[in-house]
């Protein structure tokens, strides 16, 4: 066993050590409802380095190692030398002196991959614009909550082919659900050789019988094409019609900031069927888990 784990991809991690960690974000949740609180990080420091902006990451890595007796330390470009030319290598060379973990919220995934590279602590994709895994690890116990086990569900994918589309095909094939990505043709992801994705140019279709609905904003942050993005995806808006083709209990699910009444209506999100608000809370217990895991502190 390694002295400690790097979380930057679900496709990179074993199905056992993704399931121990949703098993624990479930313990840790419960705990935490009850009153009960453990300090395992304990005099430990998270590094947080931010190139995007952020809301829910930040808040759920820094109050989750507070949380859990640890201390968190914020990095942006604006006011490091990230921002003034030291290289991605020296940077994880001298965070590996000071802390014992590094998240990293940036645009080029070579950038989190270079870190654990050169450094010599753990790292943790906090969101590259390839993809997304934070996210969905906490999607995946968001949905366990309201539909049972994931193996052989439904989950529909409409919209923008971007890092959370990628996250959600790296877990299907290891969660082995069916994956229903519907994206304009122009925007189609490779999906050759898969048992558990399929591609569908239609979204009607790609919602009927699924178990859940997910969708993200159209244009991500740092998009330079976003006037062609909405032109494009004008007809895959989440709305009550599109919703009535799935299951009459499925669920809806965005993982947040939305455009509402662009990629999805205000009655779908504030809708019965929406559980967004569980999946941001979840961010919380699910990110506690994964620095955990990281460390090699789940058993």
């Amino acid at each position: 066993m390694s002295e400690y784990n790097h979380f930057i991809d679900i496709d990179k991690v074993d199905i056992k050590d993704l399931r121990l960690m949703l098993k624990h974000a479930v313990e840790i949740k419960k705990n935490l409802k009850k009153g009960k609180h453990i300090e395992p990080l304990k005099h430990k420091h998270l590094a947080m380095i931010f190139e995007k902006s952020s809301t829910r990451t930040r808040v759920s890595f820094e109050v989750g190692i507070n949380q859990l007796g640890g201390k968190a330390i914020l990095i942006d470009s604006s006011s490091s030398q990230l921002g003034r030319g030291e290289t991605v290598s020296d940077t994880a060379k001298v965070l590996s002196r000071y802390v014992d973990m590094i998240m990293a919220r940036t645009y080029k995934h070579d950038t989190v991959i270079l870190l654990a590279e050169k450094g010599s602590v753990p790292v943790i994709n906090g969101l590259t614009d390839y993809s997304h895994p934070c996210q969905v690890m906490t999607d995946i116990l968001t949905f366990e909550e309201h539909k049972g086990n994931i193996e052989g569900k439904i989950i529909a994918w409409v919209g923008d082919s971007n890092n959370m589309s990628n996250s959600w095909m790296h877990a299907a094939e290891k969660f082995k659900f069916f994956l229903h990505i519907s994206t304009p043709e122009e925007l189609a992801p490779n999906i050759s050789n898969s048992d558990y994705i399929k591609f569908f140019p239609d979204p009607k279709e790609a919602v009927k019988d699924a178990d859940a609905v997910n969708t993200d904003t159209w244009v991500s942050m740092g998009d330079e094409n976003a006037e062609y993005k909405r032109e494009l995806l004008a007809s895959f808006q989440i709305n009550d019609e599109l919703m009535s083709h799935a299951k009459g209990d499925a669920i809806f699910m965005h993982c947040l900031p939305a455009h509402r009444e662009e990629e999805v209506t205000d009655a779908v999100i504030d809708g019965e069927q929406s559980v967004v608000f569980d999946e941001a809370e979840n961010r919380l217990h699910m990110q506690k888990a994964i620095m955990l895991w990281c460390l090699n502190l789940l058993k």
